[in-house]
């Protein structure tokens, strides 16, 4: 895992509010991305104001954890299988990657009434995930009836430039609206000033923060 320079994260972070603030989003929530960063990226996040940190990787995760010593916000934003739920149970605040029914019922089964996001496919791409969105109404209306507490909908942009994300954000708006849900997770680095502009609630943010992730 990579170390980071919390300084730099922080003059990293005023740059990030400041495109955040020109393109209008001031209410917007920044989940700030630190898989492949060491535990220190965790803590140097919550020292420049973000709690919310996003993970996509299980066993990273688990091994990071016990070296923070702050208390972030943690999601979970990274494809799952069903056995990583009950280890990472403990420690996830919001599941924003559920994008199936059998997900559903295990994160319900091992975190009762936890705060879930469902994925919804709004790339095409066969490398990213996410229900289609004509079998949405389904999902969440089986992750309710768990208990679970469907908080929004989180979506993936076509890998292209910018403004080819502009169509799926704007559906992955039009059917949180139509399903009456509080949070429209999309946009990353990239794209941002587009998410937010079509009506992004919370956007996932790693390059700007703590720059280029080295492979894995």
């Amino acid at each position: 895992m990579t170390p980071v320079d919390p300084t730099e994260v922080a003059n990293r972070a005023a740059a990030l509010r400041a495109r955040i603030a020109d393109a209008g989003g001031d209410d917007v929530t920044v989940v700030a991305v630190t898989k492949t960063f060491d535990a220190g990226a965790i803590d140097a996040a919550i020292a420049a104001g973000f709690d919310d940190v996003g993970e996509s990787y299980a066993q990273e995760t688990l091994a990071k954890l016990p070296d923070v010593t702050g208390t972030p916000t943690l999601h979970f934003i990274g494809q799952l299988q069903r056995n990583k739920v009950r280890r990472l149970a403990p420690h996830v605040d919001v599941w924003q990657s559920v994008d199936r029914p059998e997900l559903a019922s295990e994160i319900a089964n091992r975190a009762p009434n936890a705060r879930i996001m469902v994925q919804v496919d709004i790339s095409g791409e066969a490398t990213k995930a996410g229900v289609d969105p004509q079998d949405l109404a389904m999902l969440l209306d089986h992750s309710r009836e768990l208990g679970l507490d469907v908080i929004g909908l989180m979506g993936v942009a076509i890998l292209a430039e910018p403004a080819a994300a502009r169509p799926g954000f704007r559906q992955l708006r039009s059917l949180v609206d139509a399903h009456g849900l509080r949070h429209c997770c999309m946009g990353m680095t990239a794209d941002l000033e587009i998410a937010i502009d079509e009506g992004s609630t919370m956007i996932r943010v790693g390059t700007q923060l703590f720059g280029e992730r080295a492979p894995r």
